[in-house]
């Protein structure tokens, strides 16, 4: 139960970073492009490194990984997994298992999404 706790703080605190990331930069750069987005995914797969590799190392806790990489870096951007997990692929020498999941996820996210966009169209016919 801890530890479903330490997801949950993590990801409303994530979730609350993304939300204001998302506002200053439509304020501060503008919002013909989805920079806020851009931002979070960015510095989420930045910090979802650092916070694995400390914990791997035994300078964070199971906990704070959980809390930090699960919870924190859930609620800000799940792309932060996508890159740790495809840069841990590439580390163990997994190139074509790297190049297959980046393939796979970004077609099929992108196919997805528009799929559930027209889903949405359908719903509201």
């Amino acid at each position: 139960m801890q530890q479903l706790a330490l997801v949950c703080v993590g990801g409303a605190l994530g979730s609350g970073a993304r939300y204001l990331v998302a506002v200053g930069a439509a304020r501060w750069i503008g919002s013909e492009f989805p920079y806020g987005t851009l931002l979070v995914n960015l510095a989420g797969a930045f910090l979802i490194g650092l916070v694995q590799q400390l914990a791997a190392v035994s300078v964070l806790s199971g906990d704070s990984r959980l809390l930090l990489s699960t919870g924190v870096m859930g609620g800000l951007t799940t792309y932060s997994a996508f890159s740790y997990e495809t840069v841990r692929l590439l580390q163990v020498g997994a190139w074509r298992a790297a190049a297959i999941n980046v393939g796979v996820t970004t077609a099929l996210s992108l196919a997805l999404c528009l799929a559930g966009m027209a889903a949405g169209r359908a719903l509201t016919r």
